[in-house]
């Protein structure tokens, strides 16, 4: 029994451009002020989500959607601000996400952030998304509302 902790959704894609699509539909739920901290491993699909949801939250063109490794976050325009980050190379439980203004960037839009477990804490409540490779090409991803 969950109590009142929101159900975890499950979906499953078989191809990158069904993650896309998917990621696209659930782009709805978010607004500014939304933090989502998605996860898993290398290669599971983490940019390649992000992709959809910039482009469910407005964003012309998904192309410029790229893993921010080197400069941590990039800002994309879309209805709101898209604020793009990535910790992969930051140490776990070591980053620090005070020192990136994430609360001013949430006040301004929706913050995306890749490795989200390195953090050494995020914002409650925030949207958890998990991504696992499940074959070549499937996915199974995981949303929940942490509260």
């Amino acid at each position: 029994m969950t109590g009142d902790r929101p159900p975890t959704e499950v979906f499953g894609t078989a191809s990158v451009a069904q993650t896309v699509d998917l990621a696209r539909g659930l782009a709805e739920r978010f607004d500014v002020g939304d933090c989502i901290a998605l996860v898993g491993e290398l290669g599971a699909g983490k940019t390649v989500f992000v992709r959809g949801l910039a482009a469910g939250l407005g964003l012309a063109d998904e192309r410029l959607v790229s893993s921010p490794t080197f400069v941590l976050v990039q800002e994309n325009p879309g209805r709101m601000p898209i604020f793009h980050v990535d910790l992969y190379r930051t140490t776990a439980g070591d980053a620090d996400l005070a020192e990136l203004a994430l609360d001013e960037m949430l006040s301004e839009g929706v913050v995306l952030i890749e490795w989200a477990d390195k953090a050494s804490a995020l914002p409650r409540p925030y949207w958890r998304i998990a991504i696992e490779a499940v074959g070549v090409r499937s996915r199974r991803i995981e949303l929940e509302r942490i509260v």
